[in-house]
């Protein structure tokens, strides 16, 4: 019943909020927005320490203001993504303006394959309608399986009709398909900061310990393709904005895992800087910092408690972080 109750309000969002005068759309996100930031749910409150860590040293009050701006550019990036598949081309390409965006043209240019590694921050369904729309470029990325199984063919058929290719998280396979992408000269987007299971590479981020993906770096490393991290904020105007950084250069020396560990830390250190200029568009809701998670109950004690992973999970490159999970977390 629950599965069914939120299709059917996923399905309600896309039916409605696309056909709402668009200045009625951005008041309705934001009232929402403040709703779930008052009644200070477990999202809201996940949101806050997560924060903390971003902001060390702030007082309550100006966290408070950075998550309640939190909460209003994560629904923005709901009433966006109900809106994308009625915008026009025109309205998709004048709505990002990225900085260091010839590091993306130079590497496509190469033909090497690229891997963008994103992370929870802005619209990345927005940027990523862009590439398809603004520079011409189909490419690929992953879906977690959600369910009930209508919901994942919701977000499927939506991506989709931006002009992205869709492979299911689960399985295993998909990690040669966007191998066979990036071999030849093709561009592979994930979503890249957080993977708790026991694949996820461990790196330093705002000074603690956490697990990102390995799979942007372990695509590189295996294919030769270029790995560039991608930030993405909101400013005050309707146009979202971004950085290409520069390219994670694969070390000359080490094994395939050591080098995966040190360009999944440069990634990390890349996200790390954008969250930093603009925490309020960092959509993380859920723990991501080893010392915030529980022990199992059946696990030796200090051992923490981690997410599953699936065959190769996103730590081969299959997944988009469990994107979708995290973007429904509860407010």
């Amino acid at each position: 019943m629950r599965e069914r109750l939120t299709d059917a309000l996923y399905g309600l969002g896309w039916a409605t909020v696309k056909t709402l005068p668009e200045p009625l759309a951005v008041r309705l996100g934001q009232q929402i927005a403040d709703v779930a930031w008052r009644r200070r749910g477990g999202g809201v409150l996940r949101l806050e320490a997560n924060l903390a860590r971003v902001l060390p040293g702030a007082s309550a009050e100006r966290l408070a203001r950075v998550s309640r701006a939190g909460m209003r550019s994560y629904m923005r990036y709901w009433m966006e993504s109900f809106r994308l598949p009625v915008w026009s081309a025109e309205r998709t390409r004048s709505s990002f303006e990225p900085e260091g965006l010839h590091h993306l043209e130079e590497a496509l240019a190469s033909g090497r394959g690229v891997v963008i590694a994103l992370p929870h921050m802005g619209n990345y369904d927005l940027a990523g309608a862009w590439v398809t729309t603004r520079l011409g470029v189909p490419f690929t990325t992953v879906a977690e399986r959600l369910k009930p199984e209508t919901l994942y063919d919701r977000f499927v058929a939506y991506r989709e009709g931006l002009g992205m290719e869709v492979l299911p998280h689960a399985g295993g396979s998909a990690f040669g398909t966007l191998a066979r992408r990036l071999r030849a000269g093709g561009l592979v987007c994930l979503v890249a900061d957080r993977d708790l299971s026991s694949s996820g590479i461990e790196v330093t981020f705002f000074g603690e310990a956490t697990k990102m993906p390995a799979g942007p770096a372990m695509l590189a490393v295996q294919t030769g393709a270029l790995l560039l991290p991608v930030t993405l904020w909101y400013d005050r105007s309707p146009v979202m904005k971004g950085r290409v950084h520069a390219p994670v250069e694969v070390p000359a020396e080490g094994t395939r895992a050591e080098k995966a560990a040190a360009m999944t830390q440069q990634v990390a250190d890349a996200f790390a800087a954008g969250i930093a200029e603009h925490p309020e568009d960092w959509h993380m809701l859920q723990r991501l910092w080893l010392a915030d998670l529980e022990p199992r109950p059946d696990a030796p004690a200090g051992t923490p408690e981690q997410a599953p992973g699936g065959p190769g999970g996103e730590a081969r490159g299959e997944g988009a972080g469990r994107a979708e999970s995290d973007r429904r977390a509860e407010a």
